[in-house]
């Protein structure tokens, strides 16, 4: 099973960033290439970062299976605004049963063996509703693939390159998944996205064994394009809502029209073996509907503050 966390945010710099000012803020271990492009939007890759881990499986019924190996961590800048930051794992049986030298798991980074009897339906529940542990279940040493994604995130909005005068406030948000691989050459492809009372999204997937390595980049598209809608649809809700004349209205809406609403564009990174994962979230819980609503209410305030702007100048 493939097991992953992605934080999504603004990035914190008054201005998005060209793509070699991008490239510059991801160059996160010297030598080490990153991957930039331009089409459709600028899209900004660092370099994959094993990060050592040795503690335990999540575990809904609580079982301490230990895992050791090396995740991967990653940055991501899409558009030159908005940063995400992953980290990653395929988790598989230990072959040998015992921990074994550092060396050996090095040699095969990505990969956590765990250690022990596992329940990977165990494994996956513990992971994604962590909240079914007890507080004190909460403090022990079990997998933290978001610990790892929140410091790659603290470490990028600190670079000293950034100025820290974001266009505009908004929230991070995180999203948890997990692939669960079916051998079967026909297997069908099945996805569950759904968000927590705390603000967590997750995803579970069942692909087959050839879609599985993809899964990684389709949830960090999901997630970006999550963030987005989220955002638009707390700039739409608070504008909305304000009892401010239509000009100032907007006037609050431009730096979303100006940062945001060229970025939308759901599937453009995702490979052809995996659009019938996107075409579950299109049907449910419909991204692109509700963005496309939020946009023309966004268009009309702003065409509504110029139409009031110009009566004014009459």
């Amino acid at each position: 099973m493939l097991i992953g966390e992605v934080h999504t945010g603004l990035l914190q710099h008054s201005t998005s960033l060209q793509t070699a000012e991008s490239v510059d803020l991801l160059s996160l271990i010297e030598g080490a290439n990153v991957m930039a492009s331009q089409r459709p939007t600028s899209y900004v890759v660092s370099p994959d970062i094993p990060v050592g881990v040795d503690c335990l499986l999540p575990s809904a019924s609580r079982r301490k299976v230990r895992c050791v190996g090396a995740a991967l961590s990653r940055a991501v800048l899409s558009g030159g605004r908005v940063v995400q930051t992953s980290a990653w794992a395929t988790v598989e049986p230990s072959a040998a049963g015992r921990r074994l030298p550092w060396s050996h798991y090095i040699a095969s980074v990505g990969r956590l063996e765990a250690i022990g009897r596992t329940d990977w339906s165990d494994v996956v529940t513990g992971f994604l509703q962590p909240d079914r542990r007890s507080p004190k279940d909460a403090t022990e040493d079990t997998l933290s693939l978001g610990g790892i994604a929140a410091r790659l995130m603290d470490a990028v909005q600190g670079a000293g390159r950034l100025d820290r005068r974001a266009p505009f406030r908004s929230q991070r948000t995180r999203l948890r998944w997990t692939v669960t691989v079916d051998e079967r050459p026909d297997a069908t492809v099945r996805a569950w996205f759904t968000v927590g009372p705390d603000g967590l999204r997750t995803v579970e997937m069942t692909l087959g064994p050839g879609d599985a390595e993809a899964a990684q980049q389709l949830c960090e598209d999901l997630a970006l394009h999550d963030w987005l809608l989220t955002t638009v649809t707390a700039f739409v809700e608070g504008v909305a809502s304000s009892p401010r004349p239509v000009t100032d209205k907007a006037a609050r809406l431009r730096p979303v029209v100006e940062h945001l609403l060229h970025l939308w564009m759901p599937g453009a990174r995702v490979g052809p073996e995996l659009q019938a994962v996107w075409d579950v979230f299109e049907r449910r819980p419909g991204f692109s509907r509700q963005w496309t609503a939020s946009v023309e209410w966004i268009r009309d305030q702003l065409a509504s503050g110029t139409m009031a702007m110009l009566e004014r100048a009459r």
